[in-house]
């Protein structure tokens, strides 16, 4: 079974929970994960400014922080994987970019979610990879080709 959870601590990003819902799952099945239980949180620059500097170390602010809180000891277990992602960052970057604040926030959710299932953007190979991987995603869900602005259709 494939549990979300959506926690809004920023309210100022029009969001359709239904909507996140549906993107988690679709990405889950997409790569054969069966059972997970996915918590969203949305937050403001402050907070994930915050859980940046506390988990990670970094200063400043960031779109997208997430974690595996799976049982590392029993890996039968389902797997357990918490997100936050910055609604207000995301509704700058969706003005700056040209497409909805929904669908840069949908675009950090598929981003987290990727991380945990093997992808990885360290190189620029991979980053590609990951990022065309992120657009075939949102693409096929309605929210359009998010992170590649290039491949947009008029």
């Amino acid at each position: 079974m494939i549990t979300v959870r959506i926690r809004r601590q920023f309210r100022g990003v029009s969001a359709d929970t239904a909507k996140l819902k549906k993107l988690v799952r679709t990405v889950c099945r997409r790569f054969g994960v069966q059972t997970v239980t996915v918590s969203i949180g949305i937050v403001a620059d402050a907070e994930i400014s915050e859980l940046n500097q506390r988990f990670l170390d970094h200063e400043g602010t960031t779109d997208c922080l997430s974690f595996d809180l799976s049982d590392q000891e029993t890996p039968q277990e389902p797997q357990v994987f918490d997100l936050i992602v910055n609604g207000a960052l995301a509704l700058r970057e969706a003005a700056r970019r040209g497409h909805s604040a929904e669908a840069e926030l949908a675009l950090y959710v598929t981003h987290g979610l990727l991380h945990h299932l093997g992808f990885d953007d360290a190189t620029a190979r991979k980053a590609r990879r990951m990022h065309r991987t992120e657009d075939e995603i949102l693409q096929h869900l309605g929210y359009g080709f998010v992170y590649n602005s290039q491949a947009r259709t008029p």
